[in-house]
């Protein structure tokens, strides 16, 4: 997710969380189709469709979203609130070379904790 904001950099980088459970095991950069990428994302819908995909053929499954706050903060904007679904999936925010977490819970984000396990 670092390499991919970094590269990005001044648009916004945004991919899919895929794991099992509560294990993130694939942050997959996605291309962002926003028709304005230096301040919103949008994931590519193709790969969001195949991600799904893969999921149902007994792949990883879904958990959640990322994207990069180019010149933001590591929490979610205004804009990402009225985005946000109330689904429960995690959306990982990068800037200035961390990551937060947040729960897409029903009302609200919710800020989690996280630790990054080898292998």
């Amino acid at each position: 997710m670092l390499a991919a904001a970094a590269q990005a950099h001044p648009r916004e980088a945004c991919g899919l969380l895929l794991g099992t459970g509560l294990h993130i095991g694939l942050a997959q950069e996605c291309t962002n189709v926003a028709p304005d990428p230096l301040h919103h994302f949008e994931i590519d819908p193709l790969a969001l469709i195949a991600a799904h995909r893969t999921a149902r053929a007994g792949g990883p499954a879904i958990l959640g979203y990322f994207h990069s706050h180019p010149n933001g903060l590591a929490k979610p904007s205004a804009t990402d609130s009225a985005s946000r679904a109330g689904d429960g999936r995690i959306w990982a925010i990068v800037t200035g070379g961390q990551v937060t977490l947040w729960r897409d819970a029903p009302s609200a984000f919710q800020a989690l904790s996280y630790r990054v396990a080898d292998g």
